[in-house]
């Protein structure tokens, strides 16, 4: 079905948010939208905060109703009660749901990346009808690898190390092991945009949150093969170029095999959508609009 027409907005009000904070079942959902057009909801990772979008947000928002949110549990999307971790994947996906039908009937874009992208091949597999394209930028699905075991026990034993010395520990040892550079203090006199500082204020407790919650069962997700065959038109599988010799573009890789699906590469590594946002949002759009060719 083709696009509606989109009443016209001053550029002033395409690229700043609307926020809201949404009542669901069991939370509350924050979220910003920016934009116009069709809508392209971006799936945040393990720091669960939209703010890592922001700058794709922005550069995006002339042609997309992008619409960014902080899964439920982390710090701007409180829960009501304590966390079911059998059913969290299952939940995030149900919530992705509701903000993609907050915004309408129509199907929407996604992006997921990293845990993200998990929520995401799930939604495709689940609610295809909801997605219009899927880009599944490197989900850790270690289940995939042939040294599955030993990535399992790796998360495990992060798990230990952050029950027993805390969150900065474990995240250097995870930082480590996956291949990622570790967060550095700032150089004296550097200023931070006021949107990041605010999140990096807000880290320690959001990846705290990963670290109990999501670290060991996230990454121990099997993907439902036979769904997202059948589904395939509609996924595109994404990699960073920074991340090709580095364990988290493996399992990209071997899902693209088992379903034949194609595999894009973005600008920049496993968090390329803010190292370089300008280049990522560009790809992004041409493989929406146009496809991954």
């Amino acid at each position: 079905m083709a696009d509606q027409p989109q009443p016209t907005r001053s550029p002033r009000e395409v690229l700043a948010p609307v926020t809201e904070v949404r009542h669901v079942p069991g939370a509350r959902l924050y979220t910003e939208t920016r934009g116009t057009g069709p809508v392209l909801l971006c799936i945040v990772g393990g720091n669960g905060d939209a703010e890592v979008f922001g700058q794709i947000a922005a550069a995006l928002a002339p042609r997309f109703t992008v619409v960014v949110y902080d899964r439920r549990g982390f710090v701007r999307s409180p829960l009501d009660g304590p966390v079911d971790d059998a059913a969290r994947l299952a939940t995030d996906v149900d919530d992705a749901v509701r903000v993609i039908e907050h915004q309408g009937q129509e199907p929407a874009y996604v992006l997921g990346s990293s845990s993200g992208a998990i929520v995401g091949l799930a939604l495709l597999a689940r609610h295809p009808d909801r997605v219009r394209t899927l880009v599944a930028h490197e989900p850790p699905l270690v289940t995939l690898l042939p040294d599955a075991a030993a990535w399992l026990a790796l998360f495990d034993d992060l798990h230990a190390t952050y029950l027993a010395s805390g969150v900065a520990p474990a995240m250097a040892k995870f930082a480590a092991a996956v291949g990622l550079p570790a967060l550095r203090d700032l150089p004296p006199g550097v200023q931070l945009p006021p949107g990041i500082a605010a999140m990096l204020a807000r880290m320690p407790a959001n990846q705290a949150f990963w670290l109990e919650h999501e670290l060991r069962s996230y990454p121990r997700f099997v993907p439902d093969l036979d769904a997202l065959r059948l589904a395939a038109g509609k996924l595109v599988l994404g990699v960073g170029r920074a991340s090709l010799d580095i364990p988290l573009a493996r399992p990209t890789r071997l899902l693209a095999d088992a379903l034949g699906a194609a595999v894009v590469e973005f600008a920049g590594g496993h968090i390329g959508y803010v190292t370089e946002s300008a280049a990522f949002a560009a790809r992004l759009a041409e493989v929406l609009l146009v496809g991954p060719g």
